[in-house]
């Protein structure tokens, strides 16, 4: 309570203070680590800066993997064409005429579906990756989803800045956690500079804006076993020196994040 208190007064220094102190004791606690992310982020939710993005990009075509509740995806409005992908869709509301949600994994939908063919020929616009929490899912989706796309599409990738090491574990242990995607991004900067990579610092755990794409690119596919192995052995060490350099982080402000994107 006093973090909350020391907060709303104004004192982001101490409010992080208490935050530190409290994590000690409990450090997966929801209330504390969601707060502590705001007070290192600042800005907008990542699902507030989604929704401004959806206003922003003129959509044609949508796909997002992991779709969870479907709060991101009912953001995605006609004439727009939205595909959701996840093996256990917990939908809150009726999908509109305009999106549809395949209950499979994204490896199952991509070994058997054409997703050009289901977004009626057209190439994906803007894709959203926000599934497992393990970087391997995410690499094997990134590599998916860039084949359908176009030079001018943007890939978004969710739970890329991890706050410490504890939440950033492969293993879950706590409710706030995103895992290592952060490896992914790391990867992607090393392995794929002809690729726009930058990760707005949108709380709690960032999301990352990737541009450039190259649909005719095979490097990711053609060296996945090598680059799983590579990165799966980077320990999270790497990223206490620099680590917003590292992940090219930038601030949560909309005159960046929309420069990011028309650029």
């Amino acid at each position: 309570e006093w973090a909350v208190v020391t907060y709303l007064q104004g004192d982001r220094r101490r409010a992080l203070e208490y935050c530190a102190r409290l994590r000690q004791g409990s450090p997966g606690d929801i209330k504390f680590c969601t707060l502590q992310a705001h007070l290192q982020l600042g800005g907008d939710n990542y699902y507030h800066v989604l929704a401004r993005i959806f206003k922003l990009v003129r959509l044609r075509t949508y796909v997002e993997i992991g779709v969870e509740t479907g709060e991101s995806l009912r953001l995605v409005e006609p004439p727009a064409l939205a595909i959701g992908i996840d093996p256990e869709p917990r939908l809150t509301h009726p999908l509109q005429a305009n999106q549809r949600v395949f209950a499979m994994t994204s490896d199952a939908f991509f070994a058997s579906h054409d997703l050009r063919a289901e977004l009626g020929g057209l190439p994906v616009d803007l894709a959203f990756i926000d599934g497992m929490h393990h970087f391997e899912y995410a690499l094997r989706d990134f590599t998916n989803l860039e084949r359908y796309c176009a030079r001018d599409s943007t890939i978004l990738i969710h739970d890329c800045f991890p706050m410490d090491r504890v939440t950033a574990e492969r293993d879950r242990r706590y409710t706030f956690w995103s895992g290592d995607i952060w490896r992914l991004i790391v990867l992607l900067r090393k392995h794929r500079p002809d690729l726009r990579v930058h990760i707005i610092g949108a709380p709690p755990t960032g999301l990352a804006v990737v541009r450039n794409l190259d649909p005719d690119s095979r490097f990711l596919l053609e060296h996945y076993d090598q680059l799983y192995k590579e990165f799966l052995s980077l320990d999270y060490s790497y990223l206490d020196e620099d680590k917003e350099g590292k992940l090219n982080l930038v601030p949560n402000e909309w005159e960046k994040i929309r420069m990011l994107l028309s650029s």
